[in-house]
């Protein structure tokens, strides 16, 4: 059985700009908060920290900063994902340089590949690098679903330990976990399947929701792992509500509108990215007072 990165839940953290670049003084906040309130670990330059609109320079010193800051407290699993697998080695080289715990590498976009591109990109990340590594599926983004026995062959992989699943498909995770079983780690990607593969022995979440309910989040994840399977499940449903709206337009579109609710300076998303409309401003904040997130 390949070691555990982190078990319960990771937070796929938003980033605070500026008007030219990082808010490292925000950053810096939301890590202490994190580590404050349960976060199991720290996923930096993902999907929800908008790592597609950074520049090389601003990518490389996220990560940086956030394991320096982090000072091994938590794990720090970095986004060096890439649809050019030269590049994502290049980039997980510098992230495990710099003292990341794991990277997080997403499936080639755009271009795509086959199952056996994915093997091929997956295993050349693997073999340069000295670190876990976490796949990252996620079709409604990328156009490219690992397929489970694409990672019955990656779980072969001695540095492949892991995997962030968002493709919603909750037979392919039995299918996963019945060709893997305990050589790949499955991850939730989804924040409304958090106990379902839980259910299927999945290790926790790498979570939206986390941002601002880190320690609900966490919460969900221990009861069940402690055996109080009906109280995490409540949790779950409970927080229903609040997961659709941080869904409701493009992610993190809602996150990084409800972290300014909240009071923190995460500035402007960068472009393509559109601020939330009204209707889902005024749904989105009612829930936070709901759930007692602001008053």
């Amino acid at each position: 059985m390949k070691k555990i990165i982190f078990k319960g839940s990771a937070v796929a953290i938003a980033t605070p700009f500026t008007a030219d670049g990082i808010n490292y003084d925000e950053l810096k906040n939301l890590i202490e908060f994190h580590i404050s309130s349960h976060t199991d670990a720290i996923v930096i330059a993902g999907t929800s920290g908008e790592a597609s609109t950074m520049t090389d320079d601003e990518h490389k010193e996220i990560i940086k900063f956030t394991v320096q800051q982090v000072k091994g407290r938590i794990p720090v699993i970095a986004g060096t994902g890439s649809n050019d697998t030269a590049y994502a080695v290049q980039l997980s080289q510098f992230a495990e340089e710099a003292g990341a715990d794991a990277i997080l590498s997403v499936t080639p976009y755009y271009n795509k590949c086959t199952q056996k591109g994915l093997i091929k990109h997956f295993t050349q990340i693997a073999d340069n690098t000295n670190i876990p590594l976490v796949l990252y599926n996620v079709p409604s983004r990328t156009g490219v679903n690992i397929k489970p026995e694409t990672y019955a062959e990656l779980a072969k992989h001695p540095r492949i330990a892991a995997v962030k699943e968002a493709n919603g498909d909750i037979t392919s995770v039995l299918k996963t976990r019945a060709l893997c079983g305990d050589e790949l780690a499955v991850y939730s990607g989804n924040d409304d399947q958090i106990i379902p593969i839980l259910s299927l022995g999945g290790q926790g979440v790498i979570s939206v929701l986390s941002n601002i309910a880190p320690k609900t989040t966490h919460d969900i994840c221990e009861l069940y792992f402690s055996g109080n399977v009906e109280a995490a499940a409540k949790l779950q449903i409970d927080f229903e509500g609040l997961i659709s709206a941080l869904f409701s337009e493009v992610n993190p579109i809602p996150v990084k509108t409800a972290l300014k609710i909240m009071g923190y300076d995460m500035g402007e998303l960068r472009m393509p990215l559109t601020e939330l409309e009204p209707a889902n401003y005024n749904v989105l904040k009612a829930l936070m007072k709901k759930h007692n997130i602001i008053r």
